[in-house]
């Protein structure tokens, strides 16, 4: 069994996928470790689309794709889509947030992200978060509801990439003690 460390250290964004399914028991693994994930006042505001079907996945493919950015090409070899969707938080969240100027469904849809993409990893999977997309096409393919907005779409598979050495800035220029 990997360390935390570990996992994080092998976790990375995937942009190749081997051409293999993914065991049902996997996905139902990933989807209960993000099940698990916290949130602002216990709101657990998303839902999240799992995406098997290869017409649909194609179809989201082509939502999240960019010819003039040239932008996530890749995004067709992943066997698996995980679409999360910011739901309305609860009260006390929706009230926390108003008093201190923050959107905590944002970062609460953040942490759920990291949740699924470090079970994904554990699983043997790779992943990748993909932060553009054009949201209405998503939410037409899915029959997502015009007030709920699509936040990522995460891919799961088989990665067909090398593990990258991760580029980080240094330690002392992300960290301090006691003060700025």
């Amino acid at each position: 069994m990997k360390s935390l460390i570990e996992l994080v250290k092998s976790r990375q964004s995937d942009r190749a996928y081997l051409d293999k399914a993914v065991e049902i028991e996997k996905i139902n693994r990933i989807i209960e470790v993000a099940h698990l994930a916290p949130s602002a006042c216990n709101a657990q505001p998303w839902k999240l689309i799992v995406v098997t079907d290869a017409e649909k996945r194609s179809q989201i493919a082509d939502a999240a794709t960019s010819k003039m950015l040239s932008m996530n090409h890749f995004t067709k070899q992943a066997p698996v889509q995980i679409v999360l969707v910011e739901e309305e938080a609860n009260f006390t969240s929706k009230v926390g947030g108003w008093a201190q100027g923050k959107h905590y469904p944002h970062i609460d849809l953040g942490i759920l992200a990291s949740h699924i993409c470090l079970a994904a990893s554990y699983e043997g999977l790779g992943s990748c978060m993909i932060g553009w997309c054009n949201e209405k096409k998503v939410a037409k393919i899915l029959d997502i509801p015009k007030n709920k907005k699509v936040m990522l779409v995460i891919l799961l598979g088989y990665s067909a990439q090398e593990l990258r050495e991760k580029k980080r800035k240094k330690l002392e220029d992300i960290v301090s003690w006691e003060k700025y």
